[in-house]
């Protein structure tokens, strides 16, 4: 496994799998990875004859009310993870590689970032956009693997890559769950062990809800039914709603023709979960 720090050394790789006629994936993290990150290294390995796999911490997409100093580190461990999964290159850049001195561009998508975590996280999706536009350009891959757990965040990827003209084909991957049904996350590591053992309730609900939308309840009053079961089990719901899978404008009523989500984020003790399933 080859492992590359600056831009030069990973344009050599890259250059040498296309020389072999090789096709790359490309799996965007920013470390501290479970088993739901070597999903979407399997992912890309069904898909490319190689895949890399990227480890930055992105400063863009974290706003003034997060605390990017917390974000998880573990570089030996995501090293060792990556090996066993049998990830061919990895690209880890320093700040100064990614946005180097003087820099002044960035990505901003309409569309799928209006509401939900473009309104909880303003700036967010303006820095995923547009680390994930240079991660796209630097790798050349002609894959990339991204999880449907951030659902919205997958959309914001796929208009942006589709506008752009960006040669890739973004792959989503679904959700990795544990046993419970809660979904793998990285922030997961900060659940107290009581509210670990509260978090898989967001999935119960969320499946209830799903199920009563598609035999046929009102959409509102099964919205209100599940937010208020999550206020009564500990949950403080930013939001959980039914909306258009790939524009994310929320629905009211069932729509027979076309593909529905169930999108939600709730905070339980100190960590912000996200989830999402299809109606």
């Amino acid at each position: 496994m080859l492992i590359c720090r600056d831009l030069a050394s990973l344009r050599a790789a890259t250059a040498s799998l296309r020389a072999a006629g090789k096709r790359l994936a490309l799996v965007p993290t920013m470390g501290a990875l479970h088993d739901g990150h070597l999903a979407l290294v399997a992912a890309g390995r069904q898909a490319a004859d190689a895949v890399a796999t990227s480890i930055f911490v992105n400063p863009l997409q974290f706003n003034a009310n997060e605390d990017l100093s917390r974000y998880p580190r573990d570089e030996e461990g995501d090293l060792g993870k990556l090996q066993a999964a049998g990830c061919d290159l990895v690209w880890m850049p320093p700040v100064e590689a990614m946005y180097p001195p003087g820099s002044a561009t960035v990505i901003e998508v309409a569309g799928p970032t209006a509401g939900w975590e473009g309104d909880a996280r303003p700036g967010h999706f303006r820095g995923v956009a547009t680390v994930c536009c240079k991660l796209f350009l630097q790798s050349q891959a002609e894959v990339a693997a991204f999880g449907e757990k951030d659902w919205q965040q997958l959309q914001v990827v796929t208009r942006m890559a589709t506008d752009l003209d960006i040669p890739i084909r973004i792959l989503p991957v679904p959700t990795v769950r544990e046993p419970d049904g809660l979904a793998m996350s990285s922030r997961n590591r900060f659940l107290s062990v009581e509210d670990r053992a509260t978090a898989p309730v967001l999935y119960r609900t969320m499946t209830r809800a799903a199920s009563e939308i598609a035999a046929g309840r009102a959409v509102g009053p099964a919205l209100a039914d599940s937010i208020e079961a999550l206020r009564d089990t500990g949950f403080a719901p930013d939001y959980l709603a039914l909306v258009e899978a790939e524009t994310l404008k929320p629905l009211t009523a069932r729509r027979p023709g076309g593909p529905m989500r169930i999108i939600a984020a709730a905070r339980l003790g100190t960590v912000r979960l996200l989830d999402n399933i299809p109606v």
